[in-house]
């Protein structure tokens, strides 16, 4: 079992702040997006690799949780890993932390789903995909709360 990796560093900029003064909950979607990438690229599933073989992932559920506010100037941090590979599907975890006092500001959980983007189908991941997802799958304790 694994742990989780980190997959992101950012800031927060002052132009992603709303008129409370905190990043908006839009910019947090788009950081774990990033991290998102980051992830899966360790599995194999580069950007390169999904556009040569005609094959997408497309998120069908996502369920996020703000713990703390970030302002601008801000440090981020972002940890990932997955939770469950099937044969078509993947869950996984990510959680943003102040990089200054390691808090957990956010934690978010999303199911994706392994697609031919020509048909417009769901489709099994490749073995060594699914292989090397599986390896990865975080173990019980710290991590997902």
């Amino acid at each position: 079992m694994a742990e989780l990796i980190e997959t992101a560093r950012s800031v927060v900029y002052p132009w992603q702040c709303d008129h409370m003064g905190h990043m908006n909950v839009m910019w947090y979607t788009g950081k774990f997006d990033e991290a998102t990438w980051q992830l899966f690229g360790q599995i194999g599933l580069t950007g390169s690799y999904l556009r040569g073989n005609n094959r997408g992932l497309a998120a069908v559920h996502q369920e996020t949780t703000y713990k703390r506010e970030l302002v601008a100037g801000d440090l981020i941090v972002i940890r990932s890993g997955f939770l469950e590979f099937r044969e078509k599907v993947v869950r996984f975890y990510h959680e943003m932390l102040n990089g200054e006092t390691d808090e957990i500001a956010a934690t978010t959980t999303l199911t994706g789903v392994y697609l031919d983007s020509q048909a417009r189908k769901s489709c099994p991941f490749p073995s060594e995909v699914l292989t090397a997802g599986r390896q990865r799958i975080l173990r019980l304790g710290p991590g997902p709360k």
